[in-house]
């Protein structure tokens, strides 16, 4: 059993905005077979995993825009003015562990993995992959 790291650096030019990384992680996996964990390592960024189709990706944005929004006056924007990126985050993951299969991220048809920047736009974001496989 093999455990090997690499990152990703990430340079977002929007508030909100939705970044397909699969590719990226397929170039880094060291692996044959195994997992990889895939971490933001930000508190206002997001890792998920779904389908790569505009609508859905737009619809992503609509909804937390609803469920988080700015008709409140929230806490922590006494500290950096960006409590709605914080909570938005909470309600989606900073990682994922998928598996690796023939040294590529095993995924099904639709799926593609995510960088979702909640607060940007930002310089070196960085995602980590850990490996954990042979």
């Amino acid at each position: 059993m093999t455990t090997k790291t690499s990152s990703i650096k990430i340079n977002t030019s929007k508030n909100f905005e939705i970044i397909d990384i699969t590719s990226k992680i397929n170039e880094l996996i060291d692996i044959e077979e195994g997992i990889v964990s895939i971490f933001s390592r930000h508190s206002t960024s997001a890792i998920v995993v779904n389908e790569n189709e505009k609508g859905l990706l737009s619809d992503l944005e609509f909804m937390l825009n609803e469920i988080v929004t700015d008709k409140f006056s929230y806490e922590h924007d006494r500290i950096d003015n960006n409590a709605r990126s914080h909570l938005k985050s909470f309600l989606l993951s900073s990682s994922e562990t998928l598996p690796v299969k023939n040294a590529k991220l095993d995924l099904g048809t639709w799926q593609s993995v995510f960088f979702i920047e909640l607060d940007g736009p930002r310089h070196s974001r960085t995602v980590t992959l850990t490996m954990v496989g042979e």
